[in-house]
């Protein structure tokens, strides 16, 4: 039906309640469902027409949620099963990796969820984040996440994955019943962003959510554009030649901003005599010159959106993905880059940097000649940039 996405047979007594929810969610908000797919085969297809007329489709990832009390696991713990039919082995007898399909076109938003049929929530993980996946793994949440879900009717957290060789950290976000489409809206804009914009753009519902003055309204573009605008602090026209003219469309839109932010920064530091936005798939971010001195390259990164209990930014500092071979190609190695530029923007909400040169961080304890993925932006980063790039001369 779809050119490129696999299909799992499933059992439809088990996924009806799945597909039920999400259909029944879009018609209270006042959708027209145009297809929906059988609930024996997954992941479910949904197309839709909102009140306002915007047409939309899903591909949703459902499985279902639920509180079973686990030997060995904590007594407040829920969670839920992402698998399909029976467990797959590679060649080399691993667990068979299952891409999550993304539409190349964008018309499609793909959801990797899981429902609470019985009390009416939801709770969805970020599907760039987990694509590809292994089949039979489990994603857990608190019971404090699902009261606060059916406290708020919408509500975003950290996953911390526990352990040195910990999987990276994911904003995961729950709703109620009544904010499945809010879901869709906000996937949709959410598409590859790092944790910590994905978690301030869940918090900030008015950047994506439906905008209606009445129930006669149809949505101006202008009122979904202009907070976007205001919030990017550009001209729209910058913000479409940015999207325009990226070669890698699956980098996130707020990581272009990031980096065109710190390009404006380093340009209008004196001192600073060229420099330049890169463009190299797993590269740094940026190059340029200080005084006229050797190219020095530059990483940004974003943090995350809760500082720790001292107040200072975090980091999650690596790779989303590592090499099946090399657990530790995750890990960047101090000579990656010459220079870290930590953008704070997910704490702030305003384009400001942090500077440090990557041999002043912690190395990682189990793989030699990498760095620690849990770093704070304390006293060993500078707001100033020229001490950290006389610093990175000095090391080259």
């Amino acid at each position: 039906m779809i050119l490129g996405l696999r299909r799992y047979r499933v059992k439809r007594a088990g996924r009806q309640p799945l597909l039920t929810f999400m259909l029944s969610s879009l018609q209270d908000a006042g959708c027209r469902i145009l297809f929906a797919s059988e609930p024996d085969e997954a992941p479910f297809v949904i197309t839709f027409e909102t009140r306002a007329g915007e047409r939309m489709g899903v591909v949703a990832y459902a499985f279902t949620a639920t509180r079973t009390v686990t030997k060995n696991r904590p007594p407040d713990e829920r969670s839920f099963q992402i698998k399909y039919g029976a467990k797959e082995l590679d060649v080399n007898g691993d667990p068979m990796l299952h891409a999550l399909w993304q539409d190349p076109l964008g018309l499609f938003t793909t959801l990797l969820i899981g429902i609470d049929p019985s009390t009416g929530f939801f709770v969805a993980a970020d599907p760039e984040m987990h694509n590809p996946t292994k089949f039979y793994i489990r994603l857990e949440f608190k019971d404090r996440h699902a009261e606060a879900i059916q406290r708020d009717g919408w509500h975003t957290w950290e996953r911390v994955h526990r352990g040195e060789m910990a999987e990276p950290i994911e904003a995961l976000v729950g709703g109620t019943k009544e904010h499945f489409l809010d879901l869709v809206r906000f996937e949709r804009a959410a598409k590859g962003l790092p944790p910590g914009d994905r978690q301030l753009l869940a918090e900030r519902r008015e950047l994506f959510a439906e905008v209606v003055t009445d129930e006669h309204a149809v949505q101006d573009e202008t009122s979904v554009l202009h907070p976007l605008v205001t919030e990017f602090q550009l001209e729209p026209g910058q913000i479409l030649e940015l999207i325009a003219s990226a070669r890698r469309l699956k980098m996130a839109v707020r990581g272009w901003v990031a980096e065109v932010k710190l390009l404006d920064v380093l340009a209008a530091t004196p001192g600073v005599t060229e420099c330049e936005r890169l463009d190299e798939e797993g590269g740094p971010d940026l190059r340029m010159r200080w005084h006229g001195g050797p190219l020095l390259t530059v990483e940004c990164k974003n943090v995350l959106r809760k500082p720790n209990a001292a107040g200072l930014a975090r980091i999650d500092f690596q790779r989303t993905r590592a090499s099946k071979t090399d657990p530790c190609s995750r890990y960047y190695a101090p000579d990656d880059f010459d220079i870290v530029a930590g953008c704070l923007h997910a704490v702030t909400e305003q384009w400001e940097f942090k500077y440090v040169v990557p041999t002043r961080l912690e190395g990682h304890t189990k793989c030699p000649g990498k760095l620690a993925s849990n770093v704070l932006v304390g006293g060993l980063w500078s707001a100033d940039p020229g001490p950290v790039f006389e610093a990175a001369y000095s090391k080259l």
